[in-house]
């Protein structure tokens, strides 16, 4: 992304990143995380419902359809939605990861306009990581994989501990993800926060 700031630029240190061996295969569905994140959740009536998947190497890809209560303008997808697509496609890559990562900086490029009822596909990547910092570039098409750049995105993500979202999370949410009879969804709940 052209003039992403210094914020986002891998110091000089950073180490190329190293995919976890018990990631996700390649073209595997990531699922949700939680069932009432607005990005991912299948429980968020005008959540974006994104879905993503696996890819070679530190790579994901994902899609979500651009409703109307989407919308900015008429008949366009609100600029804020857009960011929060990238923002929840860039935190996915955590997984690949398996590292407990919320979002530092992300810097959002709007390129052009995303009517409702598209496919937006998106693509990311982890490019660096220094310490705790991980760093990580994404975009997005209208239509599919070779379709035309509506969206581009920079991002810094923190590893944290899961003590920060117990930390910082409503007690009755955090409750509620660590009575989760499926230990699978008891340790995605707390996994990524895009």
């Amino acid at each position: 992304m052209s003039g992403t700031s210094a914020a986002l630029r891998p110091p000089a240190d950073a180490v190329a990143p190293v995919r976890h061996p018990d990631a996700p295969a390649p073209g595997e569905l990531l699922g949700a995380h939680y069932g009432h994140c607005f990005g991912c959740g299948e429980k968020q009536a005008h959540g974006l419902h994104l879905e993503a998947r696996a890819g070679e190497g530190l790579r994901i890809t994902a899609e979500f359809t651009v409703r109307p209560a989407h919308q900015g303008a008429p008949g366009l997808a609100h600029g804020g939605v857009l960011a929060t697509a990238l923002d929840e496609t860039l935190g996915s890559l955590n997984w690949l990861l398996r590292t407990i990562a919320v979002t530092g900086r992300l810097e959002t490029d709007f390129v052009r306009p995303v009517p409702v009822d598209t496919v937006l596909h998106l693509e990311a990547e982890v490019v660096a990581v220094a310490g705790r910092k991980i760093y990580s570039t994404a975009t997005g098409r209208i239509g599919g994989p070779e379709g035309p750049v509506a969206v581009r995105a920079d991002a810094l993500f923190i590893e944290v501990k899961v003590d920060h979202f117990i930390d910082h999370g409503r007690p009755e949410e955090i409750r509620a993800a660590m009575d989760d009879p499926d230990q699978i969804r008891r340790t995605r709940a707390f996994e990524v926060n895009p």
